[in-house]
């Protein structure tokens, strides 16, 4: 005898491990079942992380544009989700990686730390790009009309295809002929 220590070999390969272990494991006696359901397993983790991933939005901000402030950092924040990148369109400065994104956010930033107030912050984003670049439009006459104009045109067609077919209706009933031009008639188509 050497002095080596032999441990004693399990009766089944899967003996002495966890449950999650003896999943992994392969066995000899393990049927395609057993694969199937693994794989299965697999499948349906890297969906769930797919999906975990994907539904989590994506935050473009660079770690040099987070302000030491906390508060201030909080309004920049609050601002630049009310900005609509000018590249991207549908999407707001705070989520976009494009370079354009970028110079607003480090510009909302900068106009915060020099004492600016919220709505001087954005009163000068619009004064610079529009009010295209507001997410939400502000109240006006030019998004009244803007807004109303669908609804007006659809009371408008309504109205003209109700007043359109009343006409009609009254046309279709008509007058009745005298019992003169129904004698004509006949005569017309007899001799015809």
């Amino acid at each position: 005898m050497t002095g080596k220590h032999v441990s004693p070999t399990p009766a089944h390969p899967k003996e002495g491990l966890d449950p999650a272990a003896r999943f992994l494991v392969p066995c000899a006696d393990d049927g395609p079942h057993t694969r199937g359901r693994l794989l299965r397993h697999v499948r349906n983790i890297i969906v769930f992380f797919t999906l975990l991933f994907a539904a989590l939005p994506a935050f473009a901000f660079n770690p040099d544009e987070v302000l030491s402030d906390p508060a201030l950092e909080a309004r920049a924040r609050a601002l630049t989700v009310q900005l609509r990148c000018m590249v991207c369109q549908n999407q707001s400065i705070d989520d976009s990686n494009a370079e354009l994104a970028r110079d607003l956010r480090v510009l909302v930033r900068e106009r915060l730390t020099q004492g600016d107030s919220d709505e001087a912050v954005i009163n000068y984003v619009v004064s610079r790009y529009g009010e295209f670049v507001l997410l939400k439009p502000r109240f006006s006459a030019r998004t009244i009309a803007l807004w109303g104009a669908p609804v007006a045109l659809i009371a408008i067609g309504a109205t003209a295809i109700f007043i359109f077919a009343r006409r009609r209706a009254v046309i279709s009933d008509g007058q009745k002929l005298t019992l003169d031009e129904e004698a004509r008639i006949r005569d017309l188509l007899g001799k015809g």
